[in-house]
């Protein structure tokens, strides 16, 4: 059996080409330079990890991929498809269909339980409840939870948590996963429980995986790393 802790490099389409991006954020009557030029491409099926220390721009480079925000100058594309002058439906529909998103602070709802909140993400694609409730199970099942389907958020450790919310991010079995600082809350043995599960959607699904973070631990799994400091590219190392 392949070792689901070593990922693959996978040659294949670009899916982002980001040219002269810049983010700019007025805070207080100061203007803050969160990214400050980034030029590059991030091809389909890889595992990059975007690594810098907080205040780097790492988490603003995130928000842009996941076409959460739009840049101040330059451009972001996916697929050819410019985020910055599309519409929000097209926003919200790329969101929805193509992106799964990870956070560090897991963000279930709590009076949900873990199927429900698995099945709550695929509400806007329409299928029928029956359809939600078997996909649910069947991703709480892969990531190791086929046992708490029924267990609240509060009754779960915090790894198992992120594992329900990197379920929900793959509900509606998107290209990408961007995971802002996944492992940040989480004890070392739970954190290489949640790496080994996004290496795995990598090498074996060939799921783009995008992680931000500031643990130069989590860049060694990495097929790319992009090191930022003070909003540009100060390093960008295949692995």
């Amino acid at each position: 059996m392949d070792d689901p802790t070593t990922p693959v490099v996978v040659e294949t389409r670009p899916l982002y080409r980001l040219r002269g991006v810049e983010r700019r954020y007025l805070k207080g009557e100061a203007e803050v330079a969160a990214l400050r030029g980034v030029d590059m491409d991030i091809t389909a099926g890889g595992f990059v990890c975007i690594e810098g220390p907080s205040g780097s721009g790492k988490s603003t480079l995130l928000q842009l991929l996941g076409a959460l925000d739009t840049a101040t100058a330059g451009t972001v594309e996916m697929d050819g498809q410019q985020l910055g002058s599309a519409g929000n439906d097209v926003l919200t529909g790329i969101r929805s269909k193509r992106i799964g998103f990870v956070f560090q602070q897991f963000n279930l709802i709590p009076t949900l339980s873990a199927s429900e909140n698995v099945a709550l993400a695929m509400a806007p694609q329409h299928p029928s409840k029956a359809e939600r409730e078997e996909r649910a199970k069947e991703l709480l099942t892969r990531v190791g939870l086929g046992h708490r389907l029924e267990h609240l958020p509060s009754s779960l450790s915090g790894g198992e948590q992120q594992r329900v919310a990197i379920a929900r991010a793959l509900a509606n079995r998107p290209e990408v996963i961007v995971a802002d600082e996944p492992t940040g809350n989480l004890d070392s043995e739970s954190a290489g429980e949640v790496m080994a599960l996004l290496i795995e959607l990598q090498k074996r699904d060939g799921v783009t995986v995008i992680i931000a973070t500031h643990d130069p631990e989590v860049g060694q799994h990495a097929t790319r790393l992009l090191k930022l400091r003070d909003g540009l590219v100060v390093e960008d190392v295949d692995a």
